[in-house]
């Protein structure tokens, strides 16, 4: 069974900077394509980021792109979300998702129903 455990998350204050990190046990971590995805209250769940099982392809919001950078280290079998110059309406419980691929798929998804494994959540707060 694949377990995804994020950390990182916190309160910042607008213009800031954090990083989350989930890291990933159980399961065979590059045959996993990865993303994150956020929720604030009231919302529904929504796309943020997401990196191909290799690295290469990698995929944002157009509402974080240029702020947020989507990594992964597949030695420590983690995938990091880099979130500069952060806003309020970046706000939300942030989660971790993990999508069985093949070699052969090196690619990225940003549709939730893909991803069969999800974290936790980690909240981010980012005060104005």
């Amino acid at each position: 069974q694949v377990h995804l455990q994020e950390s990182g998350g916190g309160l910042v204050q607008a213009g800031h900077s954090l990083t989350l990190a989930c890291r990933v046990s159980g399961g065979t971590f590059n045959r996993l394509a990865m993303g994150w995805f956020r929720q604030a209250p009231g919302q529904e769940r929504d796309f943020v980021a997401a990196i191909s099982w290799s690295g290469r392809s990698t995929d944002y919001d157009d509402s974080v792109k240029d702020r947020f950078t989507i990594s992964r280290d597949n030695v420590k079998n983690t995938v990091y979300l880099q979130m500069i110059r952060l806003k309020p309406e970046d706000t939300a419980v942030y989660y971790c998702a993990a999508d069985p691929v093949d070699y052969s798929s090196d690619f990225t998804t940003n549709m939730d129903f893909d991803y069969d494994y999800w974290g936790q959540g980690t909240q981010v707060t980012v005060s104005s």
